[in-house]
């Protein structure tokens, strides 16, 4: 841009569609395709919801109340873009270039931003009076202050020097991000995953931890005063340390596997409530029966096919864990949370007992915000009073089961979920997949 002045160019809606439908085209490997450049552009308040936007250029632009939710935006230039009060929520924005952005008020809800680049940045241009000056859209830095992040997704995160005073990143996934030197001050980051961040020299004051995953954070030079971080999980056993045990968990595990493939001839059943677990790692595939770890911690374990026909995991910390296939029929969770687990293709169907008696599972007051559940069978499940906030449920099989007093709050469902299922109190909204 070199000598002369940056301009914006106000677009309005159909302008905005055609320049839509030519991206989407060549992304499509359609003829008649072109790149979407909105560099420089004002597009306040339009619509590009649930647009195909890959590698689209947004530098400078000014997106104040746009409506960009649902969007493919993987690897998007939003370089000193202007997104207050933009609607990005459910959005993919992976690996996309955010540096400089403005985000006060923007809504994130639920957005897939790993890898993203949030950091300080600016565009220089020509002025008469004063040679170079900063395109600032009236703001002095990255400012995500009062920004939502609820829910969204980013890990490996590039925010150093960030500015996001009272940002709401509750339940956001911030797994291995750098926010190194950022402005977090008065932020909530309640019951998020900060799993491996860097939080170094970062303002911290007032900051809300609480309930969070704080394993691996670094937190060198920050100002904490006023920080809260009660029920965060750091590197610290929660409850029962194993290593304190005479017989080693891993030992416990073998037996019960042993007991439960002889039909309880030899080996013995494993008892582990209140005990943390998160340093065996994995028990994908193995046979684990009448498993008890009550109230114990699981945080992140891999239990992909594993069996649990009959498990008592109530109030158990499951986030995270991966139960791709495992089978839980007649399993009791409840209370227990699984916010961000794998549970697809899980079984949570009836266990049949002797005498043709049926043992339905129990989710009743589990948490299972933002997991995925997709083709889990819930056949008979107990869940009432369970937490299913933006979830994965689209091809469950419900029938019959119970979620009176369940939340569904931007919960993915098939459109024939009520018509399914044996109780559930209220109106649902049904985002149908």
């Amino acid at each position: 841009m070199a000598g002369q002045k940056i301009e914006h160019t106000r677009l309005d809606q159909t302008q905005v569609d055609q320049i839509c439908d030519r991206h989407e085209r060549l992304w499509s490997g359609r003829s008649g395709g072109a790149r979407a450049n909105f560099a420089y552009t004002i597009l306040e308040n339009l619509n590009l919801s649930n647009r195909e936007l890959s590698d689209a250029d947004f530098s400078g632009a000014v997106l104040r109340g746009a409506n960009l939710s649902g969007a493919t935006l993987n690897s998007a230039t939003f370089f000193a873009a202007d997104l207050r009060r933009a609607s990005l929520e459910g959005a993919c924005l992976r690996r996309a270039d955010l540096r400089g952005a403005i985000m006060r008020g923007a809504n994130l809800t639920g957005a897939d931003m790993t890898e993203a680049d949030l950091r300080e940045g600016a565009i220089a241009q020509v002025d008469k009076e004063k040679g170079l000056a900063i395109l600032t859209h009236s703001a002095q830095q990255s400012d995500a202050g009062k920004a939502n992040f609820t829910g969204a997704n980013l890990s490996g995160s590039k925010m150093a020097g960030m500015t996001a005073q009272t940002a709401d990143f509750t339940d956001a996934v911030l797994l291995g991000a750098r926010m190194i030197r950022a402005n977090l001050r008065g932020s909530s980051f309640h019951g998020a995953n900060l799993e491996g961040a860097d939080l170094s020299g970062a303002d911290l004051t007032g900051v809300d931890f609480t309930d969070s995953v704080m394993v691996g954070v670094k937190t060198t030079m920050a100002k904490t005063e006023g920080m809260k971080t009660d029920g965060a999980l750091t590197n610290a056993a929660v409850g029962i340390d194993p290593n304190t045990l005479e017989n080693p968990v891993a030992d416990q595990i073998s037996a019960h596997v042993t007991w439960c493939e002889t039909n309880g001839r030899e080996g013995k059943p494993s008892l582990f409530d209140g005990m943390d677990l998160r340093g065996l790692h994995s028990l994908a595939g193995k046979t684990l029966t009448a498993f008890h770890a009550r109230g114990a911690t699981l945080y992140g374990l891999d239990l992909e096919g594993a069996q649990l026909q009959g498990a008592r995991l109530e109030r158990a910390d499951l986030r995270m864990v991966c139960l791709r296939g495992a089978d839980l029929r007649g399993a009791d969770l409840t209370g227990a949370n699984l916010s961000n687990a794998d549970l697809r293709d899980c079984q949570f169907g009836p266990l049949v007992l002797d005498g043709d008696r049926m043992l339905p599972a129990s989710l009743a007051g589990s948490k299972a915000r933002y997991a995925d559940l997709r083709g889990v069978d819930l056949r008979q499940a107990k869940a009432t009073g369970a937490d299913f906030s933006y979830s994965r449920l689209d091809g469950a099989n419900v029938r019959k089961a119970r979620f009176s007093g369940s939340c569904f709050t931007g919960a993915t469902l098939d459109t024939d979920f009520l018509e399914n299922v044996e109780a559930i109190d209220g109106a649902v909204d049904v985002h149908a997949a």
